[in-house]
């Protein structure tokens, strides 16, 4: 067996009310989909949750246009955290969550009209693609970017998560890590100075060295042509010392939680990841996670900051939930994307 990382799978954002976060993503960015819609204890995550199980509500939204979900999660047993500080592009952590569109401009017009924070106008990356950045309710930043190649249409012109921004302390490692461990092996950029199209976000005026991380070859596995490409963007602060966006606070707190990755053959990754020095730090083992209408195995390792990234090897999902269909993907050859026709069901849901 060999290990297969498929995509991002899943973006986990901290908020106040689950029910009224998914409407506005839904309403926003076309996460229309409910794939799991759970109550629970987080048991397992105790190294972040203060040593202490907490009961939470999660929901993860999907856009079968394509890419990544949203995993919308709020604590139901304490009240969640903000910062206690203002968060600016290059602290420690995940700042920005990137959305990929076919037509950005559009998309602009069309987020204005929903009523949304526009921090800037569409401008171009170092790249050259056009992009812009918005606020949601809750003072996530989402950047609306060009798209890669989208499995479906959908009612948006934005699909789901196709990456994230990341500030890090030391971009070489950081480099390293996302190579190495996640096969982010393809630099689009690398670039330091002052940048023109991120001066509207909080610090974005600031120096930084930046870089585009993307895969230089496609991804395998059940769900890779649903999640698509993806990119990881690495900001290094060169005229401040970036603070940790979680410090003093939990893993399920207000802000972008973790980075989540769809991976099979998990225990192969366990191996391998301790071998290179980044053990998990948190891990199902053996027994399924159980979210009530999907399950599987999940483990978490940090990135060189402490940045949680998540990797889950799903066994079931639901397909046609009205009629108790769940597909049980552990019996699908491991790197074959499963149909098109069988995943565009789950718009039923």
């Amino acid at each position: 067996m060999k290990k297969i990382i498929s995509g991002i799978q899943q973006v986990g954002i901290g908020i106040p009310n689950v029910y009224e976060a998914f409407d506005f993503y839904k309403k926003a960015f076309g996460m229309d989909i409910a794939l799991f819609d759970d109550n629970g204890a987080a048991e397992l995550m105790l190294p972040y949750t203060n040593n202490q199980p907490q009961n939470r509500h999660a929901i993860l939204a999907l856009n079968l246009k394509g890419g990544g979900g949203f995993e919308i999660w709020q604590y139901t047993t304490r009240a969640p955290l903000a910062a206690d500080f203002n968060i600016e592009l290059g602290d420690l952590g995940i700042f920005v969550c990137k959305i990929k569109s076919d037509d950005v401009k559009a998309t602009y017009q069309e987020l204005k009209t929903l009523g949304l924070t526009i921090l800037n106008e569409p401008q171009q990356a170092p790249d050259g693609k056009l992009h812009f950045y918005v606020k949601d309710a809750y003072s996530n930043v989402f950047e609306i970017m060009e798209g890669l190649p989208f499995f479906s249409k959908g009612k948006r012109h934005t699909g789901g998560a196709a990456g994230v921004s990341i500030g890090v302390s030391n971009i070489d490692a950081s480099i390293k890590f996302y190579n190495d461990i996640l096969e982010y092996d393809k630099v689009i950029y690398d670039e330091t100075g002052t940048f023109e199209d991120i001066a509207a976000l909080d610090g974005g005026k600031k120096a930084f060295r930046r870089v585009l991380l993307t895969h230089s070859k496609d991804r395998v596995g059940p769900f890779s042509r649903l999640l698509g490409a993806t990119q990881i963007e690495l900001f290094e602060a060169k005229d401040f010392t970036p603070r940790k966006m979680f410090k003093d606070r939990q893993w399920g707190d207000f802000g972008y939680i973790h980075l989540c990755f769809d991976v099979k053959n998990i225990g192969v990754l366990r191996t391998e990841f301790a071998e290179k020095g980044h053990p998990f730090t948190v891990d199902s083992g053996s027994g399924d996670f159980d979210m009530g209408e999907a399950a599987g195995h999940f483990a978490y390792i940090e990135d060189p900051d402490g940045t949680l990234i998540e990797l889950v090897e799903t066994l079931k999902i639901p397909i046609l939930k009205k009629i108790g269909w769940y597909l049980n993907v552990k019996k699908r050859d491991p790197e074959k994307p499963l149909p098109n026709g069988l995943l565009k069901l789950m718009r039923f849901l």
